[in-house]
């Protein structure tokens, strides 16, 4: 629909703004409620689809706007707009640049174009507290420091407004002893109470000797504090309960189906631990039966491919010693009958990172300079090797998103 100026009362004039049209008007307080109410309604659809970039300007326009722009309501209004945005299709690199002795750590965003080109987004100066990113999720980071003696220092992270939030101690702190112990995070976005959970998983790791039971904290954003779990586990076939928690797997918690999902062993038993967001409760997902016949065992790891819960194998055939990648797809989540695998020779991965929306695996092969990466189709078997100038390590392959997300916390500081 096309607007002019004189289809309008004088009171209001149109503004171009990036091919769309802002209504403004100069003289609300003289129009009717029903007008104003009307005309704030369609401020506020405009303004959910606005970049973060000029929503952070815009806030200076007024009272109203800068209450309306950190409302809880509009940041996730403005959340869903853009994960629904068609600009989000592409295939998006989280990587650090390599650091050079006069400049500071760089978090850089490229996006792997469908032409098979390469675009920088985004480029952030990565905060002198951050050592480790561990979790990713609705354009905020996750990260922790390797203080094992004072239980990690955790920081929640959003560069799109270079606002950053320290979190409170945890309650525990080495209970396995300063040095002998592994830790996993997982970082999940509570739909149903537009909230957001850590989960925090620390275990012992001592081969060939028996454990105590892994541990499990939850830090819930809204109240800004963290609560220590008992790990109990449902089990999901009934056949066999199942025990304490004695080792997981060390990668980040995968966040899927509103559940944070990690590889975990209850004494010779494996299988992945699910952890439900909403009701808080640890859950059985079954792995593939004999899955691992015929492979010795490289690494495994948790990813989502085309929209399916995916089990990654990568390992060395027993019978020729040759690479292979397997991958199991969870057709229909939590049944264990709907497992397909699909397999791959060759050494196409030295590394795995997350799976992106159209299912291309994002790998790293090394070489001395330049650091080059591998985009690789499993379906098709279409393979791609691209340069990214002085990138350090790949920390996500994912849909980037930019957010509000901490804009209307509390104790929230500036860079």
């Amino acid at each position: 629909m096309q607007f002019r100026n004189q289809d309008l009362p004088q009171t209001l004039k149109i503004r171009p703004l990036k091919n769309r049209y802002c209504i403004i008007s100069e003289t609300l307080m003289s129009q009717s409620p029903l007008f104003q109410l009307l005309l704030d309604d369609l401020v506020y659809e405009i303004l959910t689809w606005v970049p973060v970039k000029s929503l952070i300007r815009f806030r200076c326009v007024s009272k109203s706007w800068y209450s309306t722009i950190t409302s809880h309501k509009f940041i996730k209004t403005h959340l869903d707009r853009a994960k629904s945005s068609s600009n989000n299709n592409n295939d998006y690199l989280l990587y650090k640049s390599q650091r050079m002795s006069s400049s500071p750590n760089e978090l850089c965003t490229i996006v792997h174009n469908s032409d098979r080109t390469s675009s920088e987004i985004s480029r952030f100066q990565i905060p002198d507290y951050f050592v480790y990113i561990v979790g990713f999720c609705n354009g905020m980071f996750l990260s922790a420091d390797d203080d094992y003696d004072h239980g990690h220092v955790v920081y929640l992270w959003n560069p799109s407004i270079r606002k950053y939030k320290k979190l409170p101690p945890s309650h525990f702190i080495h209970p396995f002893g300063p040095s002998d112990y592994c830790f996993t995070f997982g970082l999940a976005y509570h739909y149903q109470n537009n909230d957001y959970k850590i989960l925090k998983l620390i275990y012992e790791y001592s081969p060939g000797e028996k454990v105590p039971p892994a541990e499990a904290e939850v830090y819930t954003l809204s109240t800004d504090s963290w609560r220590r779990f008992v790990i109990s586990v449902e089990s999901s076939s009934g056949s066999r309960p199942i025990g304490s928690v004695d080792y997981l797997n060390e990668s980040r918690l995968l966040f899927f189906n509103g559940a944070l999902h990690s590889i975990a062993c209850s004494e010779d038993y494996k299988f992945i631990l699910s952890f439900d967001v909403n009701d808080e409760r640890f859950r059985e997902i079954l792995l593939p039966q004999n899955y691992l016949d015929g492979v010795s065992l490289l690494f495994e790891a948790l990813a989502v491919f085309k929209g399916s819960l995916t089990l990654f194998v990568f390992g060395e055939a027993l019978a020729d010693k040759s690479n292979l990648c397997h991958l199991w797809v969870m057709k229909k989540y939590g049944v264990v009958e709907s497992w397909t695998k699909k397999s791959i020779q060759g050494k196409e991965a030295a590394e795995f990172f997350d799976c992106i929306v159209d299912g291309t695996v994002k790998g790293e092969r090394y070489t001395f300079w330049p650091f080059w990466k591998l985009s690789f189709d499993p379906e098709s078997l279409n393979k791609e090797i691209f340069r990214i100038p002085n990138a350090g390590c790949i920390i996500n392959a994912t849909n980037f998103v930019e957010s509000l997300v901490l804009l209307d916390g509390i104790n929230i500081s500036q860079e």
